[in-house]
């Protein structure tokens, strides 16, 4: 009988045996391991050459940089299923939805998480099923959020791909303050999180979009249409009377 491939990737050692001595419970799986180093290259060649049934990813709390990479696999090869694990340890409406755009199929909190469940999660994956599904019946307003985009999809005639952002909502959040002109520090505490949080966000930002800096990665994301700004006919930041210019130029992390 086959096995099912199951590749676990993560950058430390420890995360990974961790996860290779709880799925050896199981006889059924042939487990392979990956450290997603040079920007996902060395996990995007591994997949090409094994071709997984399933990869186990983490999202990477709390900047959740796991997404990028498990874009690239759900987009690049349809036939291995990625399961997303965080170590988030409250259930947020944000992540999960960050989640289900990326095209995993399932998403297991650490904190929720038992080697029985996990094993049964992956044998669920590799079948072809969604148990993402059950994750957002029991969170309303993620399916909601999830049912909108999908008719804002259809209503303009567009697929995903047309309309999909490399960035997270908190990113895009996190560059409309930028785009208005606010410090990291600022940023910081109008979204509740520390400074060194919003560095870390920015720093993603400007890697995803491949930006300059901050007044670069504001530009693209207003030509792409991820973050839209209005200004009144003095080039001034409605409300607030903030400049566009002078409080983008010369920022960096």
């Amino acid at each position: 009988m086959r096995k099912t491939v199951v590749m676990i990737i993560n950058s430390e050692p420890f995360f990974r045996a961790g996860l290779r001595q709880a799925l050896s419970q199981h006889d059924g799986l042939e487990i392979l391991e990956c450290d997603p180093e040079s920007g996902g290259k060395t996990a995007i060649a591994q997949i090409t050459a094994s071709s997984p049934d399933v990869a186990l990813l983490d999202i990477g709390y709390p900047t959740l940089l796991g997404l990028d990479l498990g874009k690239k696999i759900a987009r690049s090869f349809p036939v291995t299923k990625v399961v997303m694990l965080s170590a988030n340890p409250n259930e947020d409406d944000d992540e999960l939805f960050e989640v289900i755009k990326s095209g995993a199929v399932a998403y297991i909190r650490s904190k929720d998480c038992t080697p029985a469940r996990l094993i049964e999660t992956i044998r669920r994956a590799s079948y072809g099923e969604y148990p993402i599904n059950d994750s957002v019946t029991n969170r309303p307003q993620v399916a909601w959020r999830v049912l909108r985009q999908f008719q804002d999809i259809a209503a303009m005639g567009l697929t995903i791909e047309d309309i999909t952002t490399p960035l997270t909502s908190k990113e895009v959040q996190i560059l409309n303050h930028i785009a208005e002109g606010n410090t990291n520090k600022r940023i910081a505490s109008l979204l509740g999180i520390s400074e060194q949080t919003i560095k870390n966000h920015v720093s993603a930002i400007l890697r995803k979009l491949n930006a300059n800096d901050r007044a670069h990665a504001v530009f693209l994301a207003l030509r792409n249409g991820w973050i839209s700004i209005e200004v009144d006919n003095n080039g001034k930041h409605q409300g607030e009377g903030i400049s566009l210019g002078p409080h983008l130029e010369g920022h960096h992390l």
